[in-house]
């Protein structure tokens, strides 16, 4: 059965583990590139406008956001990686916070990774499947703004992204603005939620 997203409301702000809310229930991180998509990817499919902020500024989701989709169920948005134009020491305590996160939190249950279709598997995404891995999280990429590609290209991209991975993880085409791979996202999203 697919989750319920509509009721999704914004829960809180993390800046430390200790802001996080109970390691309890099931949670869903959302990770990308600045500028990737990733908060239009949250508001996409949770159908709720707003949100998560959508900025043109890279790097403005610079804490754990925090949003309830139903009771100890959540979607999390991590900080953007990547140029966004903030201090070097800002980006390594987000670095720090990030696999402190992952590494200690017993409540994930699986990993949205949205990448721009035209530009995927950057050195950030790389790295950040690597560093994953060894946590064996089930993980979703999506191509965002497919929808800015030719069909014949965005396959392609697709197919490249599918041959590189290997079976590291699943691989969906995604456009927040045309709704192009939402419905197959919320069904991922809500497997992973409901599990016990």
């Amino acid at each position: 059965m697919v989750a319920d997203f509509r009721h999704t409301r914004f829960l809180k702000s993390a800046a430390s583990l200790g802001d996080l809310p109970p390691d309890s229930g099931r949670e869903v991180a959302f990770a990308g590139r600045s500028n990737s998509g990733k908060s239009s990817a949250l508001n996409a499919i949770t159908g709720v406008k707003g949100l998560a902020r959508v900025s043109k500024t890279p790097g403005r989701t610079q804490l754990l956001n925090f949003f309830a989709v139903s009771e100890a169920r959540y979607l999390v948005d991590l900080p953007g990686y990547g140029y966004a134009r903030v201090p070097l020491a800002v980006q390594r305590q987000w670095g720090r916070l990030l696999e402190n996160y992952f590494s200690a939190r017993g409540a994930l249950a699986g990993l949205v990774l949205v990448m721009d279709a035209r530009h995927p598997l950057t050195e950030f995404d790389s790295r950040l499947l690597a560093w994953t891995a060894p946590l064996r999280l089930p993980v979703l990429v999506l191509l965002s703004k497919a929808d800015k590609l030719s069909r014949s290209a965005a396959v392609a991209a697709q197919r490249q992204v599918v041959q590189r991975l290997q079976a590291q993880a699943q691989v969906q085409l995604f456009s927040a603005l045309s709704k192009s791979g939402v419905d197959a996202a919320r069904q991922v999203i809500s497997t992973w939620l409901s599990s016990p």
